[in-house]
This record gives structure tokens, C-alpha cells and sequence, in this order.
């Protein structure tokens, strides 16, 4: 097996799943200090927009192969996403406590999506020689992939995974956060 394969596996039953299971830790730790009552429903939704900022690259390099288009997505969303996580703290932290533990996952949660991207970086080197050499012809489209990684069940399983690690558990911080929100503006009517 080359190297580029080892990382890619290490990429997909590795990174991806750990981040998925950091995310739900994180969760975890924003449910035990009650979101919904201190920061509230716009904290909750800046854990959603990160989630998909990170969640769209990963699916873009899972069905398409990497070109100059792909990686500008990656590195965009990446930059945003790290935009977002400074937000997220410096709004969050004079609202609620921010534990130890939680602290620690959002070093994981910001550092993964870094370490993800170098590798990607590194499998597709010639691409990312042809994006800083602007050599974007004919690399600004998405082709599919010819085999999927993982296997052909992969997608629909870490789709699985995710969304029982992390799409439920901040769609029902979100909701959670909403109704709390609501129950407030009631009571200020």
C-alpha cells in the first residue's frame, strides 16, 4: 500500500471519525452547563455553522476528485471555520462556564480540520502546486470520483455516524436553545 492510501485511510477511519466523536464530547459539555439558558441559541447556531463548514469540504473530497476548485473550497471553508471558532469563544466565554474538558475539545475541534487539510494537502501535491501557480485551467469543475473511498459503503456509513454523533445531538441544541429563547420573549411581552 503507498503512502498516499495510508493517509487517505487514516483520513477516513481516523480524523473524521475522531472529529465526529470530539463533537459530540463538545456537545456533551455545552448540554452540562445549560447553552440554552446562557449563551443561548446564538452560540448553538455558530456550533451548527462550524459544523457545516467543515462538513461540506469533507463531503466534497469524499465524492469529487481533488482539483484548484476543491482545495480553494477547503482552504475557504477552513478559514471561515477558524473565523467562527474565535467568534464562538469570545462570545460564549463571558456567558457561561467553559470547562477544562471543553476547552480541550475545542482544541481538537479546531485542530483536526487543520491536520485533515495538510493531508490533503500532501496527497494532492501536485494540485496544490497547481494552485499557487494559478494553473486553474481545466481544474475549476467537479468530476466524481471513478472509485468511492472506503468502499462503496463508507459515505453512508460515516453519513450514519455523523449524524447520530453530531447532526442530532446540535439539531437538538438548536431546538432546545430556540424554546428557551421563545419562553424568554414570552415572559418580556
Amino acid at each position: 500500500m503507498d503512502t498516499s492510501q495510508l493517509l487517505i485511510n487514516a483520513l477516513l477511519f481516523v480524523f473524521l471519525p475522531l472529529w465526529g466523536i470530539v463533537g459530540f464530547f463538545d456537545w456533551c459539555c455545552h448540554r452540562a452547563t445549560q447553552i440554552e439558558s446562557t449563551s443561548g441559541l446564538k452560540e448553538s447556531l455558530m456550533h451548527s455553522v462550524m459544523g457545516i463548514q467543515v462538513g461540506i469540504p469533507i463531503l466534497m473530497c469524499l465524492l469529487f476528485q481533488v482539483n484548484v476548485l476543491v482545495l480553494l473550497v477547503c482552504l475557504g471553508a477552513w478559514l471561515l471555520h477558524e473565523a467562527v471558532a474565535h467568534w464562538d469563544v469570545h462570545y460564549a466565554s463571558p456567558r457561561r462556564f467553559i470547562s477544562i474538558w471543553e476547552m480541550h475539545a475545542h482544541s481538537y475541534l479546531a485542530t483536526l480540520p487543520f491536520y485533515m487539510l495538510a493531508m490533503i494537502f500532501i496527497i494532492n501535491w501536485p494540485v496544490v502546486l497547481d494552485l499557487v501557480q494559478f494553473n486553474w485551467v481545466g481544474q475549476m469543475s467537479l468530476t466524481r470520483v471513478d472509485n468511492p473511498h472506503g468502499g462503496e459503503g463508507y459515505l453512508a456509513f460515516y453519513l450514519t455516524f455523523m449524524a447520530i454523533l453530531c447532526g442530532l445531538p446540535y439539531l437538538e441544541e438548536n431546538l432546545r436553545c430556540l424554546h428557551q429563547a421563545l419562553k424568554q420573549r414570552g415572559r418580556a411581552a
